[in-house]
């Protein structure tokens, strides 16, 4: 039989893999970024989707323009990396799940999506495309804390095009946990993208991306040129 390798994410500090179960998302998570499509930023249930777990790809990469989409998008955000089984956890116990955090990236097949919503169907093609999800090195909790507040940004050709603050958060880290945590129960190797503030915007063939969170570096990306 053939082996299929399992999808890892660096380590700051060491030559330590972070082996990738599942991919979690939570989406209209900054109350700005829910206006700029149109909705309404008033505190609801989060709303979850997934991506594949090879949908990760290092900082530092060259992607091709995915296929069947005229409209990608960047979504800056912030990934927490869970570090032991968590099943219906509370808030005051969901910080001791995490492993450590990085900075990521959601690419965003903006059209598709629109048509699903439109429809009332899935995201999955939307969101969970082949190389969806750029991140950076992840960085242990015991070296940078839990970070609730600080700059998050991106840059498109040196251009800054999302810029808020992790204190915007509608639900902080260890509520969305808590909340997963009822709908799966959340194990070793999970990955938690906590959304995006406004600013989201196009991509097209040969942009460079560049984005940080204060505390945690800066992930790079390159769209392949045509």
């Amino acid at each position: 039989m053939f082996e299929v390798p399992r999808p890892s994410v660096a380590v700051t500090g060491g030559d330590e893999l972070f082996p990738v179960h599942r991919i979690y998302c939570i989406g209209h998570n900054y109350a700005a970024h829910v206006r700029e499509l149109g909705g309404n930023p008033d505190r609801q249930q989060p709303l979850w989707f997934m991506k594949p777990a090879d949908a990760i790809v290092a900082s530092g990469s060259s992607i091709a323009y995915p296929t069947r989409t005229a409209d990608l998008h960047h979504e800056i955000e912030l990934v927490v990396a869970i570090g032991q089984t968590a099943v219906n956890v509370s808030v005051e116990e969901a910080s001791d799940c995490i492993f450590g955090y990085a900075v990521g990236i959601d690419l965003t097949r903006r059209d598709l999506q629109a048509e699903a919503k439109k429809g009332g169907r899935p995201w999955d093609t939307a969101k969970g495309f082949d190389h969806s999800a750029p991140i950076g090195a992840i960085h242990e909790v015991g070296r940078v804390g839990h970070p609730s507040a600080g700059r998050i940004w991106l840059a498109v050709n040196d251009e800054l095009r999302q810029e808020a603050d992790l204190d915007e958060m509608i639900w902080r880290v260890p509520e969305a946990i808590a909340d997963l945590s009822t709908l799966f129960a959340l194990m070793p190797g999970d990955l938690i993208y906590t959304g995006t503030p406004a600013g989201v915007g196009p991509l097209e063939h040969g942009d460079t991306i560049k984005g940080g969170i204060d505390g945690l570096g800066e992930i790079a990306l390159t769209i392949n040129p045509l």
